[in-house]
């Protein structure tokens, strides 16, 4: 009988649809709440993404998960309350919760004192004894879901076991058959496998899913297109980031739309072919050529998520360096229009950093754009990649574009009735591995407060040295030496504006929840740990976002 391998994974939820994502050991029917679709094939790997439709506004439905008519879902073992989904209301609150940089399971590092517990799973307990009026309308996870580059040693030993880890990709995962090794390890732990049955999710990649500083320069790209191994890498990370994340991500009427998913479930035979053309098309954007479009947009009832390709969308030649292509900032720009209480803006990499690192970001583009020479932009590049210089900050112009395109935003010329704005604007990122809230000031006022919301890890860990550099990163002292001392070795143009910390830097495995009720939103920091050796969350800080 057939079985699931993962899932399901509770994706986009609408007003009266869903879609639900599952992997199967083999070819089947796959039925949700009377709604079926046949499996499709990828590299031996059988999946299916479901789409529900018919149902009530603000209703919460219980489902199961059936295959060739066999129920597989909920496992009759577990205690956990069924899961559901919960179609979106406009009555109701709409909370967001958001992480980012989980890495493996708390399982597969349980010998490492490092690791503190993983904040999903103490999420997941924490919704499993609440009613699901408690329960947020979706999940965000900021990037860096699977971390091909650093593998658990289990990982290691699955690859040593299949091919030589002397050579190649060595111990670092290889190709698709092993990026489905990665998430399988990452999805089957219990407590995060309900979590995403019944909580909706939405996803974006940051580097870590495909390799350390991922498209951080265009010498970089260089580089790494050396390595014999690098082909198989980055066609496996996006083919199966197309399978496992981004899919759900569409809603119903975007996949309808969308002419490789159509393709792929009318093939009947294996996909991976049609995959590797389609991730390699996709990963030459950073060359210049066309790609895709991997930013998409939700709407949580008066909650607009605008979620930004911050990646694989990058620009990367000197002479047109930019964190997102020209067409794809015109798609964004468009989502601003129209009516909304609130709006988020996703990207794995924050957009405001600690001021000191920020100029330091900028100052370092300036120089390996070789205005001081090409001795010192070597020494530049160098730097860049080791100290992992490749935020917002590190594309300037793009910066500087956003900031503007934000700052319109919050004077309200992108309502239907110019000067009627949202009630705020958050960007919500993750990587940096610390947490904290930044409000940004403009020269020019704007009438919506502008934050930076970010929120990383969700399971990783920060070396005490690092602690201490952002800790010092966030000072005043700090900021204004930076500025002093880099000043004299290259000028990097003014802002139109400045940002103050509100809370932070908090470290740990922590989780932030949004909520919006009407035109009000605050936003709750929580940390993961343990009480009576069970994982547990504890509040940090709690910060409101507009009156």
């Amino acid at each position: 009988m057939t079985d699931l391998v993962l899932g399901p994974l509770l994706r986009h939820v609408g007003s009266r649809d869903a879609t639900i994502w599952v992997e199967t050991d083999g070819p089947c029917e796959v039925t949700v709440l009377g709604h079926s679709e046949h499996t499709w094939t990828v590299s031996g790997h059988h999946y299916a993404l479901v789409v529900v439709d018919g149902l009530e506004p603000g209703t919460s439905n219980r489902y199961d998960v059936r295959l060739d008519g066999h129920v597989v879902w909920p496992l009759a073992e577990d205690t956990r309350p069924p899961s559901r989904i919960r179609t979106m209301a406009a009555d109701r609150p709409v909370r967001i919760a958001f992480g980012s940089c989980r890495y493996a399971t708390s399982a597969a590092v349980s010998d490492n004192s490092h690791f503190d517990a993983d904040a999903l799973d103490c999420y997941s307990r924490e919704l499993a004894s609440q009613p699901d009026t408690e329960w947020p309308e979706a999940l965000l996870l900021l990037g860096d879901q699977v971390y091909a580059d650093e593998t658990s040693d289990a990982t290691k030993q699955r690859i040593a076991a299949r091919r030589d880890i002397n050579s190649g990709a060595k111990d670092q995962v290889a190709d698709f058959d092993e990026y489905t090794w990665l998430y399988s390890e990452s999805w089957t732990d219990p407590d995060v496998r309900w979590l995403l049955s019944t909580v909706p999710s939405s996803m974006i990649f940051d580097d870590h899913d495909i390799r350390d500083d991922w498209n951080t320069s265009e010498l970089w790209r260089s580089d790494i297109k050396q390595a014999s191994w690098w082909s198989e890498r980055i066609i496996g990370g996006l083919s199966s980031y197309w399978v496992y994340q981004h899919l759900g991500n569409l809603s119903p009427a975007l996949l309808a739309e969308n002419a490789l998913y159509q393709k792929v479930r009318a093939a009947g035979t294996d996909v991976e072919p049609m995959l590797r053309d389609f991730a390699a098309a996709a990963d030459a954007e950073a060359d210049g050529e066309k790609g895709t479009r991997w930013s998409y947009r939700r709407d949580f009832g008066n909650v607009r998520l605008v979620m930004i390709d911050s990646r694989c969308g990058r620009i990367l030649a000197e002479n047109r360096r930019s964190m997102i292509s020209r067409s794809e900032f015109e798609w964004i720009t468009d989502q601003m229009d129209g009516d909304y209480d609130h709006l988020l803006i996703g990207t794995s990499l924050p957009w405001l950093l600690a001021r000191a690192l920020h100029d330091i970001e900028s100052w370092n583009e300036l120089l390996c754009s070789g205005v001081r020479g090409p001795r010192i932009a070597r020494w530049s590049e160098k730097f860049r990649r080791a100290a992992d210089l490749e935020h917002w900050a590190s594309f300037r112009k793009s910066f500087d574009l956003l900031a503007d395109l934000l700052a319109a935003v919050g004077r309200g010329e992108h309502a239907t009735q110019p000067g009627e704005p949202p009630a705020t604007i958050c960007v919500v990122s993750g990587d940096v591995h610390h947490a904290y809230v930044a409000q940004a000031q403009y020269s020019k006022p704007v009438t919506t407060p502008i934050y930076q919301l970010t929120c990383s890890p969700l399971h990783n860990y920060v070396p005490a040295a690092m602690k201490v550099a952002f800790r010092l990163s966030w000072s005043r002292p700090a900021e204004r030496l930076t500025r002093l001392l880099l000043g004299v070795v290259a000028k990097v143009p003014p802002l139109s504006l400045s940002w103050t910390r509100e809370a932070g830097p908090f470290f740990g495995d922590e989780i932030m929840t949004a909520r919006f009720e009407g035109r009000r939103a605050s936003v709750v920091l929580e940390q993961a740990g343990r009480a009576h050796d069970q994982p547990r969350l504890r509040h940090i800080a709690r910060i409101a976002l507009s009156d």
